[in-house]
């Protein structure tokens, strides 16, 4: 008897989703809505901007009386073009460093791996990573196009120009993002992307700013230097699209500016570098992946496993070469490895503090931190060669920069931004590495004390960025023998850097033992360094362009300065709140300002006195209580967090 047998319950179709670049762009699509932080940030970074119109509303009206429509629009055009160049500089920083951390973050968690093992294409894999890492950062730029648009209301900018700062802004966040994916999936440690983008960006930025100068001829090709700068330097092209819309008549030669023409060269050339960076991470992604340490340990001692398999596989077990092959197999034993390397050479002398040890005496970061040191070398004696040239031509720089003092900051401000970046991010992957690479586990097991970790840390950072550290001072040192500033001036120049890279240091691992997820914390860290200097930058922008009396322009910069201390104690102090922290949020905001208005008024020791003071109490607030405890965020990495 025949039984037809047919189920009785059938399954459900399962439908997979619409794949959107691959398979990590769609898990990152469906998770960022999950997380807090995904809409508290663009929340906030509206409620920035808006506080920045306000603040400069109110220095405006302080500083002179508003007469006419005139004065409003003048008011719209300046704010436009402040605001304009800063939010093209954080998207560059924020959009190259987030997607570097998010490959290096998958290397040091081994999960890369992983990846390279299932079936997604190298195109999925180079444009998911890159598209989810820029996700955050594109619905915030979205997310300020409605706050830009408040300024044509001022009059002085007009609907173009905000669209001009859109296709702008995004198409930088473009380049500088699939540059970090590129560099990422290329090197092995987290420092070495991290640095090596930062340096990609600034030898870009920089090169082109010297073209821009006219250093290298007025024109090249029958093309102006100043057009091919405004082609290729994102900061130049975005000056260039805030100009004022002029309306002329008819038959007036010059164009009126309410088309895109003007950037459209600087677009091509973000689309082509996107294009080209993309093309060689696609092509070698598994050439560099995994790497070859990786490869080597994965083969066995004297690949061993290979030639076992052709024993098992040979008939005859008499073969004469098979008792070679075993002598060769025992010998690429870990044990047999050991021993003969104990008979041949003795074992290294670890030091009291094997932390410090290790950081000084290994290649903790990777041999291929030479590479950067050189490239920063070449960036120092590019620095050194504009520094010369300004003390001995000064006239050829242009009626923008009427003293060499004001052309030395325009050069060195930058270099010590990145300098600071790159000790921070030396900082805090010292411990994020520990931390992904299970290692710091091991560590808190041992009897090693928090002194030892802490300092260990700390001055091993400094030895490794010792040339970083070393080199802005030395360049201030060659201001002072050229007679640019006073020996009183370069004291308080090379005690106040100190202080700032004792500052940056302490940060990257106070960031590092307390936040759980690399990612987060190196994003806290770098992120922190990165607008204390913009923020630095946005107060001087808005003292010069609306310029009035000191005295009336604490009131209106007072909500601003409120907000920078609740974001640096949200930083600092969110998962370790104390009342040193609290004091050093508060106290870091006004210290700034201050210092910025006695800078202006050529107030030095104000500057030096408070400077030192602020930020050396914030330093011990976060230094302290991590050398008396083993404070590290250990919990469990969850989906929010991720």
């Amino acid at each position: 008897m025949e039984v037809d047998f047919k189920p009785t319950c059938r399954v459900a179709s399962t439908k997979v989703p619409p794949v959107i670049v691959g398979p990590i762009f769609s898990r990152e699509l469906a998770i960022a809505p999950r997380r807090p932080r995904f809409f508290l940030s663009r929340s906030v970074y509206a409620a920035v901007l808006v506080v920045l119109m306000c603040t400069a509303w109110l220095v405006l009206a302080g500083a002179q009386v508003i007469r006419s429509v005139g004065d409003m629009a003048r008011f719209g055009m300046i704010l436009f073009q402040v605001l304009a160049p800063l939010q093209v500089a954080w998207v560059l920083f924020f959009s190259a460093m987030s997607s570097a951390s998010s490959v290096a973050q998958e290397k040091d968690r081994k999960t890369l791996v992983l990846l390279l093992m299932t079936q997604m294409t190298n195109s999925e894999l180079v444009f998911g990573k890159l598209f989810a890492s820029l996700l955050n950062v594109w619905v915030m730029v979205v997310t300020a196009v409605p706050v830009f648009m408040l300024t044509i209301f001022f009059g002085g900018v007009s609907p173009v120009q905000v669209v001009k700062l859109l296709l702008l802004t995004l198409a930088s966040s473009l380049m500088a993002g699939s540059l970090g994916v590129m560099i990422a999936y290329w090197r092995e440690k987290t420092f070495q992307s991290l640095a090596m983008t930062a340096l990609a960006l600034c030898f870009w930025m920089a090169f082109w700013q010297v073209v821009t100068l006219g250093a290298l001829g007025t024109s090249w090709w029958g093309v102006s230097t100043s057009a091919w700068g405004a082609a290729m330097n994102p900061l130049d092209a975005v000056r260039l699209a805030a100009r004022p819309v002029v309306h002329l008549s008819s038959g007036n030669e010059n164009a009126v500016w309410t088309n895109y023409g003007d950037i459209i060269p600087y677009l091509s050339v973000c689309l082509a570098l996107t294009a080209f960076l993309n093309l060689v991470a696609i092509f070698r992604v598994r050439i560099w992946n995994p790497s070859r340490d990786v490869r080597l340990a994965s083969r066995g001692p004297e690949n061993a496993d290979s030639i076992r398999g052709r024993d098992h596989d040979r008939p005859d077990h008499n073969d004469p070469l098979r008792e070679s092959r075993a002598e060769v197999a025992r010998a690429g034993h870990v044990d047999s490895q050991l021993r003969s390397q104990t008979e041949r050479q003795p074992s290294r002398e670890v030091w009291d503090n094997p932390v410090l040890w290790r950081e000084m005496r290994t290649w903790a970061y990777g041999k291929r931190i030479v590479w950067i040191r050189i490239s920063y070398l070449i960036l120092i004696l590019a620095a050194a060669s504009g520094l010369h040239w300004l003390m001995n031509e000064p006239t050829r720089f242009g009626s923008e920069r009427q003293t060499v003092a004001t052309a030395t900051t325009a050069i060195l401000a930058p270099l010590l931004l990145l300098s600071l970046v790159m000790v921070n991010a030396l900082s805090v992957t010292s411990v994020t590495t520990e931390r992904d690479g299970r290692c710091l586990d091991l560590l808190l097991a041992t009897d090693m004390s928090p002194q030892e970790f802490i300092f260990g840390k700390l001055f091993g950072v400094l030895y490794v960025a010792g040339f970083m550290v070393v080199a802005p001072a030395v360049l201030t040192a060659y201001l002072w023998w050229g007679e640019v500033i006073t020996g009183e001036d370069l004291l308080f120049i090379v005690l106040g850097w100190a202080v700032m890279n004792l500052f940056a240091c302490m940060l990257g691992l106070h960031c590092g033992m307390h936040y759980a997820n690399s990612r987060l914390a190196i994003a806290i860290s770098m992120g922190t360094i990165f607008f204390l200097f913009l923020g630095v930058v946005t107060c001087v922008l808005m003292m010069i362009s609306f310029s009035g009396s000191f005295n009336v322009q604490l009131a209106p910069f007072l909500a601003f300065i409120l907000g920078g201390g609740v974001g640096l104690y949200v930083a600092l102090g969110a998962r370790n709140p104390s009342a040193a922290i609290l004091l050093a949020s508060v106290m870091v905001p006004f210290a700034t300002f201050y210092a910025i208005t006695s800078f202006m008024l050529q107030h030095n020791l104000a500057v030096f006195l408070v400077t030192v003071s602020a930020y050396g109490f914030t330093t011990a607030a976060m230094m302290v209580p991590a050398l008396y405890e083993f404070d590290f965020s250990m919990g469990r990495t969850t989906v929010a967090e991720e």
